[in-house]
């Protein structure tokens, strides 16, 4: 369970890295992609979030066509952030393609990646990244290669630590694995979407992050602003599509709807907002190291940081549980269905189970 200020820090997965339980997410500094702002209100967002005591900074090699980190590099070489480089955990991802009909110039290969990293230290105008992300899942590269690869650059010391960006289980599992196999660097965290209306994760990547010792940084926490407070039923988004939030987006529903009624009154009853109740929520869930939050401007910034200070108690937990509530994948309700067939009456671990319907009731019907 995280502590209640933005300098509770947590260790990063099974890793000695400490990091804030709320990361800068830096995907809206420079606006080549439409959403964001510019280099001096990015930078004001920066101040704002480093003198709150935050510490933990994620962009990518492709935001805003490379200038989400060359904002980033300016900050900490030429504006308030000079000389305190060292004091911030700053992450980066390769695998997105800057160059097109170029096949080598994204994905994670040994080529790619060396070039990707060589060009993000360099907008980023420092010697070394404190976590490099694979961003997405390269189908066409074996994770041999690029375990090899990232490994090559945290020895080289141009890297501190890795982590997988939005892939399936299975194959974290295999990268995990080949690294603690080979004896190379493992893997310490794991990025993927994570909220009140993404719940689909819990049922493999939570469980497996938790056993593999990988510390979860959740992205799009309030679901891309549907869970900002800014809309319900009866205050859709503006249709001249000047929120992130479009009219027509499909996470606008009665069911929705429904959960933002609930958060309101949730809201309500400590005195905070709908998207810190959301945020909290998030911030609650086991395994969950830190979450990524998006702010453009400061009065979403200052609103962010204070989901920290709000305490749900077990009964918001199990109401906003209950109206989030997703259908499982295979085998997930069936290995519930058959716990009694295991336990048989048994409470382990503080699990309990019912007596199984088709046990012998005495010696003379047991084989």
């Amino acid at each position: 369970m995280h502590g209640h200020t933005l300098t509770d820090f947590v260790t990063l997965g099974r890793s000695g890295l400490r990091v804030s339980p709320l990361c800068l997410g830096a995907m809206t500094f420079g606006t080549e992609w439409g959403i964001g702002v510019g280099p001096e209100e990015s930078f004001g967002v920066l101040d704002a979030y480093l003198a709150a005591g935050g510490n933990f900074i994620d962009t990518a090699n492709i935001y805003t066509k490379g200038h989400s980190e060359k904002i980033l590099g300016d900050y900490f070489t030429k504006g308030a952030g000079k000389g305190k480089r060292h004091r911030a955990v700053i992450a980066t991802k390769f695998m997105g393609n800057l160059w097109p009909n170029d096949p080598n110039g994204g994905g994670a290969s040994r080529k790619a990646i060396l070039h990707a990293v060589e060009d993000s230290l360099r907008r980023l105008q420092t010697d070394h990244i404190d976590l490099l992300w694979a961003h997405f899942w390269d189908r066409h590269t074996p994770v041999e290669e690029m375990m090899s690869a990232t490994d090559f650059l945290v020895k080289q010391g141009k890297v501190r630590y890795l982590g997988l960006s939005d892939h399936p289980a299975w194959v974290v599992t295999k990268c995990q694995y080949t690294a603690l196999m080979r004896g190379w660097e493992p893997l310490c965290a794991l990025q993927i979407e994570y909220s009140l209306l993404q719940r689909t994760v819990e049922s493999d990547l939570m469980t497996m992050a938790r056993d593999l010792g990988l510390g979860v940084t959740p992205w799009s926490p309030l679901r891309g602003g549907v869970l900002s407070g800014k809309f319900d039923r009866n205050t859709p988004p503006p249709a001249d599509g000047s929120t992130r939030v479009k009219k027509e987006s499909n996470y606008l529903n009665e069911r929705s709807y429904a959960l933002i009624d609930l958060l309101r009154e949730i809201a309500a009853a400590h005195g905070c907002t709908v998207a810190q109740v959301a945020l909290r929520w998030l911030l609650d869930q086991q395994g969950v190291s830190s979450v990524i939050i998006g702010a453009r401007h400061l009065n979403q910034l200052h609103d962010n940081l204070g989901c920290c200070a709000v305490k749900l108690t077990a009964d918001d937990h199990r109401r906003l549980d209950e109206a989030s509530k997703v259908e499982r994948p295979f085998p997930w309700d069936f290995l519930d269905f058959v716990r009694s067939g295991i336990q048989n009456g048994a409470t382990i671990n503080g699990v309990k189970s019912d007596l199984w319907h088709l046990t012998p009731k005495s010696d003379a019907e047991r084989f």
